[in-house]
């Protein structure tokens, strides 16, 4: 029986159920894009029990925290998986890191952003080359920028997958515990949100669960920009340093 790849068919169904439709349609052409936390580790636990093959990528961008490699270490333990890391380009992060310092994501939001697309955004392009379409650990719960989050979506010929993105963080939780799942040592300190070691700190109560996230910004939003796209003069600024990076790491 044909899959139906309809958005609106995709968004009825349970998160399980999304995810053995699309690993038995796409097989070696689906992966899962994770940074082990606990939304992403839903997500792996799911599909591992599904097909223990599925496909495993995730970014090292050279900043993580060193608790990251170890959630990463109990995973390969835990499932046998192999995971596939992506790197950025290092040509390009010499230029950048060059021309605006090692920690210039403290300077503007725009070189911030400049820092997540070197570091992020370009090697996620890259590799999802090697994809017709990709699962991610979304939920609308966790942010207004998230609010909105479908379950499926075509972007520029690539679906991407948000399975859990209607479950609320007290679903997760009984989910990790039921099938206890490994976790990234970090969220037992207060990290609910974890990103590049640098750019994440603990949140205090009453806070959202990206509040940790570059929380000395005071504009521009709490994404990377694997997520949304920025618009309007941001972009415009974000473009202009990036052409400035990418012309020096052809020199």
């Amino acid at each position: 029986m044909p899959v139906t790849l309809d958005p609106t068919y995709l968004e009825s169904l349970p998160a399980e159920q999304l995810l053995r439709t699309v690993i038995g349609h796409f097989g070696r052409r689906f992966a899962i894009s994770t940074s082990f936390q606990r939304d992403g580790m839903v997500i792996i636990d799911l599909a591992l029990r599904i097909d223990p093959a599925t496909r495993i990528f995730t970014l090292d961008t050279g900043r993580l925290p060193e608790e990251t490699f170890a959630v990463m270490e109990a995973v390969r333990t835990r499932y046998g998986a192999c995971i596939e890391l992506v790197y950025p380009d290092a040509a390009e992060v010499e230029a950048m890191t060059t021309l605006y310092g090692p920690n210039l994501f403290r300077s503007a939001v725009a070189q911030r952003k400049l820092c997540c697309q070197v570091r992020k955004v370009r090697p996620m392009e890259r590799k999802m080359v090697e994809f017709d379409a990709h699962a991610v650990g979304l939920r609308r719960e966790q942010s207004g920028e998230r609010a909105a989050t479908p379950k499926a979506q075509l972007v520029s010929g690539k679906w991407k997958f948000a399975p859990i993105a209607d479950w609320t963080s007290a679903q997760v939780e009984e989910y990790l515990a039921k099938h206890d799942v490994p976790r990234h040592p970090l969220e037992s300190r207060g990290y609910p949100s974890i990103g590049c070691a640098p750019c994440t700190r603990p949140v205090s109560a009453g806070e959202s669960e990206r509040a940790g996230r570059w929380w000395w910004e005071q504009d521009g939003g709490k994404e990377c920009g694997l997520h949304v796209t920025p618009e309007g003069r941001m972009k415009r600024e974000l473009d202009v340093l990036l052409d400035e990076v990418l012309a020096a790491a052809r020199r």
